[in-house]
């Protein structure tokens, strides 16, 4: 898998924890005596990652993930049996066919949404 591509996925799995922590509200206590960690911190450690994160990508990769954020939760979606899954459209043959899948950043023509392509 391309490695910018992997990092995409990682800062997705970053903000989606973060967002879980976030919604956590009333259970911060428990979870800070449990973990040993204050909510606070954490959300800041995550951010921290994600700022380093994104900022090792390339320039244009990087504004696409910012725009695309701003509309959507999930920027990178997988393609299955030839279908993106953030729009649901299929994607050209071409592409889901590739022998070299994952070795490049690819985006989906319709929705914008980074491609990682499933068997």
């Amino acid at each position: 898998m391309h490695p910018h591509l992997e990092t995409l996925l990682e800062i997705q799995d970053l903000k989606t924890q973060r967002r879980e922590l976030e919604a956590t509200g009333g259970d911060r206590e428990v979870q800070e005596s449990v973990f040993g960690l204050g909510i606070d911190n954490a959300l800041s450690q995550i951010d921290e990652k994600v700022a380093e994160m994104e900022a090792s990508l390339p320039p244009q990769v990087r504004g696409r993930l910012q725009r695309m954020q701003a509309k959507h939760p999930r920027v990178v979606v997988p393609v299955i049996r030839g279908t993106c899954y953030g729009c649901f459209v299929q994607v050209p043959t071409a592409l889901a066919s590739d022998a070299d899948r994952n070795e490049e950043v690819r985006t989906c023509q319709s929705c914008g949404r980074f491609l990682y392509l499933i068997d």
